[in-house]
């Protein structure tokens, strides 16, 4: 289970977003729309989840196999498109070492394996209420 505080002041869509353990990530809107871009924006965060995890899941299966694979880079565009009320998630991925073609493939389907792309590619339920005095 991941826990996340945030809290908006008067201050236009400056939003401090902390972790239980302290970890303070600040999100804003662009200047284009009435923000002063002062952190990543809400998609760029969502897209920057699933970038982190699937680093960290690539990361720790090469380690495990003892693969040369030195550096993941990733690349991820964000969409939503209204009309079709469908977001739509391109992910690019490069594996810098020396891999064979088997093992970058095996590495692809680790990727699609990754705990945010599988929580992404599932449904979601989201449940909102309203409370007093949260901290």
């Amino acid at each position: 289970m991941a826990k996340i505080s945030s809290i908006i002041k008067k201050e236009k869509y400056k939003i401090e977003i902390t972790s239980p353990t302290g970890n303070l990530v600040i999100a804003d809107e662009p200047i284009e729309m009435g923000g002063k871009d002062l952190g990543f924006s809400p998609k760029e965060l969502m897209a920057s989840s699933l970038a982190a995890c699937t680093s960290a899941t690539l990361r720790m299966y090469a380690d495990r196999k003892e693969w040369d694979l030195q550096e993941v880079k990733i690349e991820i565009d964000l969409y939503f498109l209204p009309k079709e009320n469908k977001t739509v998630i391109n992910r690019r991925l490069e594996f810098i070492g020396n891999l064979d073609d088997a093992q970058k493939k095996r590495l692809l389907a680790i990727a699609n394996a990754c705990p945010v792309h599988k929580m992404l590619s599932n449904p979601i339920e989201i449940n909102s209420q309203i409370e007093n005095n949260l901290k």
